[in-house]
């Protein structure tokens, strides 16, 4: 139940944001395409993998076929790789927006934004669907039991006959491209914390820390679960470690996202807190509905749809 409470709180969160942020013209800026564009994820990520959880917390004998998890795992690494790109792309705006404010509305364009989009979905898809295309050519041949709460590439193949040694030199590799990105949204903050701490007003320095601190607590909360889980110092943990870590990255990290880009936002909350917003029900939902076509009417006659609208000043 506790669970099921948590998955509920996670789509319908994400839910709320990704609206707000289509229906609300204050949040039609690069910031907030990035931070709609990771709620979509969580809310497939989720999808992905707390519904099985839920049906094997149910379920006597917890079985699943290698189809089945090799699916699981595929789409968990894409949309894990998916949503790396977008915070490394997140870093990159606060940067521009801080250390560049004259020069930002010139660089973060509506054709970079979707370059950028394009760039992320490919690498995204690329790397998850070449190893999945490689570990099912692997022999299986014991007693296949994987010690956590969700089917990954790692303990799938240990649990392969065959030499591994390939596929295991594979995801080290795809690994240390993950967390190279964590390496440039890191330098990326450096920098933008020494550009800061040159700003003469107190009132400047926090109201800059707060357009990046939300941003930052969600990145080492996600680069953390992710070395935790693949950056290993042993060569096996205990199952308890294995399911701890899993848990974290799976409920934790996604659960965090309307919590710290929902409730700490006040942009956010702001835009909420208006007349109309917080009507529920099914007449909320249908004004909603038409408030949203309104909206994208609006923009196809004046040749302007969605993100690609933007004025920045």
């Amino acid at each position: 139940m506790v669970l099921l409470l948590i998955y509920l709180f996670i789509v319908f969160g994400n839910m709320l944001i990704l609206l707000l942020i289509l229906l609300e013209p204050s949040l039609q800026l690069p910031m907030y395409f990035f931070i709609g564009t990771l709620s979509c994820i969580e809310i497939c990520y989720t999808a992905v993998t707390i519904p099985k959880m839920l049906a094997h917390l149910l379920a006597q004998k917890k079985r699943t076929s290698f189809t089945n998890c090799l699916l699981q795992a595929c789409f968990l690494h894409v949309l894990g790789v998916a949503e790396c790109c977008v915070l490394t792309l997140m870093a990159y705006d606060r940067y521009l927006a801080i250390c560049k404010p004259l020069r930002y509305s010139t660089i973060m364009t509506p054709g970079l934004l979707i370059k950028l989009a394009i760039v992320c979905l490919l690498w995204s898809l690329y790397c998850p669907v070449v190893e999945t295309i490689l570990i099912s050519h692997l022999t299986f041949c014991g007693p296949n039991q994987i010690e956590n709460v969700f089917c990954d590439f790692p303990p799938i193949i240990d649990l392969a006959c065959s030499d591994t040694r390939l596929f295991k030199m594979v995801e080290s590799a795809l690994s240390s491209l993950i967390m190279l990105n964590f390496l440039c949204v890191l330098l990326s903050y450096v920098k933008i914390v020494f550009d800061i701490l040159k700003i003469k007003t107190k009132g400047g320095r926090q109201k800059a820390f707060s357009t990046c601190g939300a941003h930052l607590i969600f990145v080492v909360l996600f680069f953390g679960s992710i070395g935790f889980m693949y950056i290993r110092i042993a060569k096996s943990y205990s199952p308890n470690y294995n399911r701890s870590v899993g848990v974290t990255f799976a409920v934790i990290v996604p659960l965090a996202n309307p919590v710290i880009y929902g409730l700490r936002n006040q942009q956010i909350k702001t835009a909420f807190k208006k007349p109309g917003r917080r009507k529920c029900g099914i007449l909320g939902s249908v004004e909603w509905c038409i408030s949203l076509r309104e909206n994208w009417a609006r923009a196809r006659k004046s040749g302007k749809i969605g993100f690609f609208s933007l004025n920045i000043s």
